[in-house]
């Protein structure tokens, strides 16, 4: 796989997944744009958007600090302006950044609601249709989101009705995407198969033992390395799961993606919707 020159703008890149998808790229040559909030350092979450750019920069890539709420139209637009004037383009589109709250419906207040939705559906459709102009220019343009598959089973809803709802607007613009922009830019999902241990995750869960039973972020970012590197006119409208994507791609040693490499395979906790 080879990213070399190309450019990549990342939502929510300051921690997490998003910094391990982009420093997995960065390593492979691609620019990249880290579109998220997180300017000053956050009380119980670590990593800013000019600490991930460190990080990039040290792996010989290039990196752009944007601070973006990408609930903002104004700032969103601002962010690929900017990363048009510096590198030319834009190649590669990551929707990571979302919003989680695991509440039922009469404990989930609508500032929470609203927020959720803004970030994941409202958020990833306005960050695509932003980038669009500039992907439609690019040799291989794709958009990966990482949302679940699609399923709309009551069991996926009843006790988180909101982020359900809001978590499954961001595959709809996947499946709605890839058709409206079939053979000029390809849109998928990406998925995990287990929990991933992350700060925010953990935050969110508050439940630290959990990570025992979890991969690391860098099986999300192999994936969408694989993923990303595909002829974007073959490749479009899919719901992939990270392990089945390097399964295919012939990894068959998973263990270096555990947490705990002396937890069992069936003691991964399986993620939500899967």
């Amino acid at each position: 796989m080879n990213f070399k020159n190309k450019t990549v703008f990342i939502t929510g890149a300051s921690r997490g997944i998003g910094l391990e998808i982009a420093k997995k790229l960065a390593s492979l040559g691609a620019n990249i744009i880290i579109a998220a909030k997180t300017a000053e350092p956050h009380p119980k979450l670590q990593g800013t958007i000019f600490s991930a750019a460190a990080e990039i920069e040290r792996l010989g890539g290039r990196a752009l600090p944007c601070m973006v709420d990408i609930r903002d139209e104004n700032q969103v637009f601002e962010a690929v302006n900017q990363a048009v004037a510096i590198f030319g383009g834009i190649d590669i589109v990551i929707n990571n950044a979302s919003a989680i709250q695991l509440t039922g419906t009469l404990e989930t207040e609508m500032k929470r609601f609203d927020l959720m939705h803004g970030v994941n559906a409202r958020g990833t459709f306005l960050v695509s249709r932003a980038c669009l102009p500039h992907l439609l220019k690019s040799e291989n343009p794709h958009v990966l989101t990482l949302s679940p598959p699609l399923n709309f089973e009551a069991r996926w809803f009843k006790h988180h009705v909101a982020y359900s709802m809001a978590k499954f607007g961001m595959s709809l613009v996947t499946l709605g995407m890839s058709a409206e922009f079939e053979g000029k830019v390809a849109f998928n999902s990406l998925w995990p198969r287990t929990i991933i241990a992350t700060a925010a995750i953990e935050f969110a869960v508050g439940n630290g033992e959990m990570m025992r039973n979890a991969r690391k972020p860098t099986i999300m970012a192999d994936a969408a390395a694989e993923i990303l590197a595909r002829n974007f006119k073959t490749c479009s409208g899919n719901y992939f799961i990270d392990d089945a994507v390097l399964a295919e791609a012939g990894v068959t040693d998973f263990s270096l993606y555990k947490v705990d490499p002396n937890v069992d395979d069936r003691s991964l906790i399986p993620d939500f919707f899967i």
